[in-house]
């Protein structure tokens, strides 16, 4: 399975200290089945480590998920930022999802080699 973080994705995560291998652990997570909190549409809440703060402390983050093919980190919040999302943001970041889901693997290229997209490097 593929994973990915969009460019905005990884502006908020750096502010945050949010490593690719914490990221890389939520993927493994996810391939074992535990893709966090079904919104509908493909989009999941699933929570992450944040530096010295574990999950329950951590943050939120919104992925656009397809089984065993690809995951994209889509949106993120730290707990202590915001409790969740409100019903606007749900349905542009549930068509955010389809328009990721949807994409050809040109595409995909392209819009890494754009720095559109990051692709989350896996032990």
């Amino acid at each position: 399975m593929r994973a990915f973080i969009t460019n905005r994705f990884h502006i908020w995560a750096s502010k945050e200290g949010l490593t690719e291998a914490a990221l890389a652990e939520a993927v493994e997570e996810i391939t074992q089945g535990l893709t966090g909190d079904s919104l509908g549409g493909n989009v999941y809440k699933k929570r992450v480590r944040l530096p010295g703060r574990g999950k329950s402390g951590g943050a939120r983050t919104l992925i656009a998920y397809r089984a065993r093919e690809k995951v994209f980190f889509t949106f993120g919040f730290a707990k202590n930022e915001r409790e969740n999302i409100d019903s606007n943001e749900l349905r542009s970041i549930k068509k955010f999802a389809e328009q990721l889901l949807g994409y050809t693997e040109q595409q995909l290229k392209q819009l890494i080699e754009n720095g559109a997209l990051r692709e989350i490097k896996r032990g």
